[in-house]
């Protein structure tokens, strides 16, 4: 049996909480635990990513317990390659303005403290395209895509108001992925 690495960081972290936290997945555990059809290759990813609200960071910057907890998951892990240390303000991730209003819920698997969710499909789609043209996050693009009923018009919709930050290399990530995905989604229409 393929080990689910997301599964395995996640449950280990929900066990040194002793509160509730939410926890926005995005990259490969987001798909791998968020998509029933998930390839068994996104269980393979050696970490966790993650997304805080601007309106959570201030509660999640004081939260001395989650930071622990995240130390303790870290430590025990790292024996294994698998860490959860990508945490990233939703200002710094390519996202819809709207982003947090279509937030899905992810239920596997059960955790006590942590409540888990993923961005929508529109927006997972957005933030693969913050390393260009990868070959490996178009494939992702590709999964989402056939994952989900998302139009080329949905999605030119995101393109025109999707939030970069203000870094001219993730521009050009931006201009140089644009043409691929619209490839993918013209396609996916066949």
């Amino acid at each position: 049996m393929i080990p689910n690495h997301p599964k395995e960081i996640l449950l280990l972290l929900d066990q040194h909480l002793d509160h509730e936290v939410p926890l926005i997945l995005f990259g490969r555990a987001a798909l791998s635990l968020g998509f029933e059809n998930a390839p068994d290759a996104f269980q393979m990813t050696q970490d966790v990513d993650a997304i805080i609200t601007l309106s959570h960071l201030p509660d999640l910057t004081n939260d001395f317990i989650f930071w622990d907890a995240i130390e303790h998951t870290n430590n025990q892990l790292a024996h294994k390659g698998l860490y959860i240390t990508h945490l990233f303000c939703e200002d710094q991730v390519f996202l819809r303005p709207d982003w947090e209003q279509h937030l899905v819920p992810i239920n596997h698997p059960p955790t006590r403290f942590l409540r888990l969710s993923r961005p929508h499909v529109i927006d997972l789609i957005l933030t693969k395209m913050m390393r260009g043209n990868d070959e490996l996050d178009m494939a992702d693009i590709r999964f989402l895509v056939s994952q989900a009923p998302v139009t080329l018009p949905e999605m030119e919709a995101a393109f025109a108001s999707v939030r970069i930050p203000e870094v001219p290399e993730l521009h050009e990530a931006f201009k140089r992925s644009l043409p691929i995905v619209r490839e993918i989604l013209e396609s996916n229409r066949l």
